[in-house]
């Protein structure tokens, strides 16, 4: 029979020390005494420090939290720093490094669903693009119709050297003549990092038809536009068109635009709001006032398919219509190919055909009428 007894005892005289000692007992007379390396105590509590086994070393790294201490011979498990919620720090981080984007004008609130339907042509068309230098280019147009009168056209574009934007040069002229000599011209120009104009003047033979200048700020979450067309002080008549565009959240912007014309005997103004919603893949837009409504939704699918559908109303004419439309892109094939169809039953496609290597594209254009059994069919070549 083999019995372990551990107790501490105290050595020397004067002094505070002590020792452990073992007793192992070997049947009932049999026993051996062995005594251990002496330890330092100086209180009683001491005596459970000194009898209990060291703890580890503390994990590389691990720290005491803030404002405790260890008391000599005890450890602390490692302590995770304290994180204060993610939602209260990361949302205030994020709106003071990324404010909110600017909305862009109000007149581009429909443009991405409008691209997606077709444009329709009829006849005969052919475009010759020629680059003159890296800023200056003209293209000649010849249009052979059926239905309405064969022209031609002449146009040229220069694109300054100022360089505001991955893909903007400014100013921009562009202009074109047709064989009649009426002209169509607009110059657009950023005169500020924040300020861009326009002006824009149409002419029929040698009389001026109308003409334009707007002036648009872009703020860092806004935009503000005033356009006034066709003023003539004199007679007193004009249009001046007011437009803003806020955007409340990232993805969500909401604007009004403010028309006010006069012209001798009549004046009045038409006031509408807008909302547009972007998300991940898709636009969803409404725009309503007293003279109507156009509500607008574009979804992105893929990197194929493009679908659209716009729903316009107007008071005036007491005229509703749907419109649907998608675009469907190949790129291994160079093609791209845009539908539509509305509830007037006009129903329309175009196909557009890059022959790559060559800089030469094939259109074709087709509509047809269900309510009015009127068929259109055009066929366009573009070189350069």
């Amino acid at each position: 029979m083999r019995v372990l007894i551990r107790c501490p005892i105290t050595t020397g005289s004067g002094r505070n020390r002590r020792a452990v000692a073992s007793l192992f007992f070997f049947g009932a007379t049999r026993f051996k005494f062995r005594l251990h390396r002496p330890l330092e105590t100086t209180t009683m509590g001491s005596v459970l420090a000194a009898s209990s086994p060291n703890p580890p070393p503390p994990a590389p790294g691990a720290a005491a939290a803030p404002g405790l201490t260890v008391p000599p011979g005890f450890g602390m498990p490692p302590v995770s720093p304290v994180i204060p919620p993610t939602g209260a720090t990361s949302g205030q981080r994020e709106e003071a490094e990324n404010p909110l984007p600017n909305p862009g004008a109000f007149d581009e609130c429909h443009r991405k669903c409008k691209e997606v339907f077709p444009m329709q042509m009829e006849g005969v068309r052919m475009v010759v693009n020629k680059g003159i230098s890296n800023h200056f280019q003209v293209n000649h147009t010849v249009l052979l119709s059926t239905s309405g009168d064969s022209s031609y056209r002449f146009g040229s574009t220069y694109v300054g050297s100022k360089q505001t934007g991955p893909a903007e040069f400014f100013p921009v002229m562009v202009g074109d003549m047709d064989n009649s000599g009426s002209l169509n011209a607009q110059i657009i120009h950023q005169i500020s990092s924040r300020i861009r104009s326009k002006v824009a003047f149409q002419t029929q033979q040698h009389k001026f038809v109308n003409w334009q200048g707007d002036a648009e700020f872009r703020g860092e979450d806004f935009t503000a536009t005033v356009t006034l067309g066709n003023p003539d002080v004199l007679v007193g008549s004009g249009i001046v068109v007011t437009h803003y565009l806020q955007s409340i959240t990232p993805a969500l912007a909401l604007g009004g635009e403010l028309v006010y014309h006069r012209r001798p005997g009549e004046e009045g103004s038409v006031m509408s709001l807008v909302g547009r919603y972007t998300g991940n893949n898709y636009i969803a837009t409404l725009t309503f006032g007293s003279a109507g409504a156009h509500a607008s939704y574009y979804h992105k699918a893929n990197d194929q398919l493009q679908l659209g559908v716009e729903f316009e109303a107007s008071s005036r004419m007491q005229d509703t219509s749907v419109s649907f439309g998608y675009q469907l892109d190949v790129p291994k094939a160079n093609l791209q190919f845009k539908g539509s169809v509305d509830s007037n039953w006009i129903v329309g496609a175009t196909l557009e055909k890059k022959l790559l290597p060559l800089p030469l594209s094939l259109v074709l254009c087709s509509f047809l009428n269900h309510r009015k059994n009127k068929f259109q069919c055009g066929f366009g070549v573009t070189i350069g």
